[in-house]
């Protein structure tokens, strides 16, 4: 009987709470042909950003409840998009709603097949040993703790411009974790260094992190304009690098045997990479496409690849049984869905979420709001460093799509600004990056919040002085205005 009285309380408040809802006044702006609703100052709005908040703190606490980050974001994606979904359709305007979702999702699904592309290609290089193999032999060469400092350092801000700034990261730091086992000092300073020079590349290459690749999707910076951001990069990385290096022991550890020969195809499987990289540039540049078609076309590169060595696989018999072993790889030949599978879902998901979360927050009218007070009020130089700020503490990913969101009227310096301090800016924090929550996690301890934030000084030393570097480099750039 009482569960009984529970149910129908239960169904009464959704009833109650359902009225409430459709009650509250909403204030209708012609937006062109097409109507929006304020809901800024409404019970849908306010829930709508309860939602996001509680959502987001879901996320930034995933190393202590080890629940994936995807979840939180997807589910409260689908609570703030319903919310708006029955105001709207209580004031007749539900497929504006409809099409302002679609629209969400259009962007969403092509930075989710660039990004699958990539993360295919980088899977199947992982598997075809190569980066086992750029490991073992650095291992091999003996260098001193100072070389490989500056090494690692600096093959992150190189290989990080073409391979996402994480995998970099990964990679380099197993170099470290092989050489400096003897030495927790060298590896947690090592680390610091890794996730400073990894966010530092991927700045100024569309493909070395996802807010690089948002910016030029959305077709605000040119390909080859990144590239201007080259030397404020460098500065980032360099200035903290040379304060870190006098912390680092001046010994030679013991040189690690270990040989890794890179499997049969890796090396092409790099051209082909290579050349899906310069046909989504071409599509894009020359014929006016999305990226991501040039990308997609690029897998189908890797596909082909991947029949032929299927089809070949009895070739890599004629080695002995253990050169067949190292060789071969996987017992099944080699499956470009396989690769894909391996792809890191959760990230994928949790993209998702962001895009969708941040997407009906600006559907709502908030992105407008913090346009207003943060590039009209501050100004945009000062909006955009502190985005850089925020993005040490929330991912940078929700915070350069609401950006893009915002589409506040800046000039072409002004968005490289805005790309570079959300690109480097969460190196101030282990947890302001992905290769930095990465690699506390692979380095079982040695490399922490706490270490990271003894660097945090010199860190934000290098963040102003890229600032300025960018403002004095290019400063012709912030008299160009943007296309479109």
């Amino acid at each position: 009987m009482n569960l009984l009285l529970m149910k129908r309380l239960e169904k009464s408040a959704l009833y109650i709470f359902t009225i409430l809802l459709l009650a509250m006044p909403f204030a209708t702006l012609a937006s062109g042909d097409a109507k929006t609703l304020n809901l800024t100052q409404h019970t849908v709005g306010f829930l709508s950003i309860g939602i996001f908040v509680i959502a987001y703190l879901l996320v930034m606490a995933e190393e202590f409840t080890h629940m994936r980050k995807s979840k939180p974001v997807i589910f409260a994606a689908g609570l703030i998009w319903g919310l708006i979904a029955v105001a709207y359709s209580a004031n007749g305007l539900g497929h504006e709603a409809e099409a302002a979702v679609r629209h969400n999702l259009l962007e969403f699904a092509e930075l989710f097949l660039f990004l699958l592309v990539a993360m295919t290609y980088i899977n199947a290089l992982e598997e075809r040993q190569v980066f086992d193999a750029l490991r073992a032999w650095l291992v091999s060469k003996n260098f001193s703790y100072r070389k490989l400092f500056w090494l690692t350092g600096t093959l992150a801000f190189f290989i990080s411009p073409v391979a996402d700034n994480l995998t970099t990261a990964l990679l380099m730091c197993a170099v470290l974790l092989s050489v400096g086992a003897d030495s927790p000092r060298f590896i947690a300073i090592g680390c610091v260094n890794i996730v400073v020079a990894a966010n530092a590349g991927g700045a100024f290459s569309p493909f070395g992190d996802i807010t690089t690749l948002m910016v030029w999707q959305k077709g605000i910076v040119d390909f080859w304009t990144f590239f201007l951001l080259f030397v404020p990069s460098v500065v980032n990385f360099l200035v903290p690098a040379a304060i870190m290096h006098f912390a680092i022991p001046n010994i030679t550890p013991q040189a690690d045997g270990e040989n890794v020969q890179v499997r049969r195809g890796g090396f092409t499987i790099i051209f082909l990479f290579l050349l899906t990289i310069a046909t989504a540039v071409s599509f894009h540049n020359f014929l006016h496409m999305p990226p991501v078609i040039g990308m997609m076309t690029g897998l189908a590169f890797l596909q082909f690849f991947g029949f032929y060595l299927r089809k070949t696989h009895h070739r890599d018999m004629q080695y002995s049984e253990d050169k067949a072993d190292q060789m071969l790889g996987d017992v099944i030949a080699f499956d470009v869905f396989r690769k894909i599978s391996r792809a890191e879902w959760d990230t994928l998901l949790f993209f998702y979420g962001v895009v969708l979360c941040v997407g009906g927050l600006g559907f709502i009218g908030y992105l407008a709001l913090a346009s207003e007070v943060m590039y009209g009020d501050w100004g945009a130089t000062t909006a955009n460093i502190m985005v850089g700020i925020l993005s040490a503490i929330v991912d940078n990913i929700p915070v350069m799509f609401a950006v893009l969101t915002m589409q506040p009227d800046m000039s072409m310096g002004q968005w490289l600004l805005v790309t570079l301090t959300a690109g480097v800016g969460g190196s101030l924090l282990s947890i302001g990056s992905a290769a930095g929550v990465a690699l506390m996690g692979q380095s079982r301890g040695k490399y922490t919040f706490f270490s990271h934030l003894k660097w945090t000084p010199a860190i934000a030393l290098g963040y102003a002085a890229s600032i300025a570097a960018h403002l004095w480099i290019n400063s012709s750039s912030f008299s160009v205005p943007v296309a479109g």
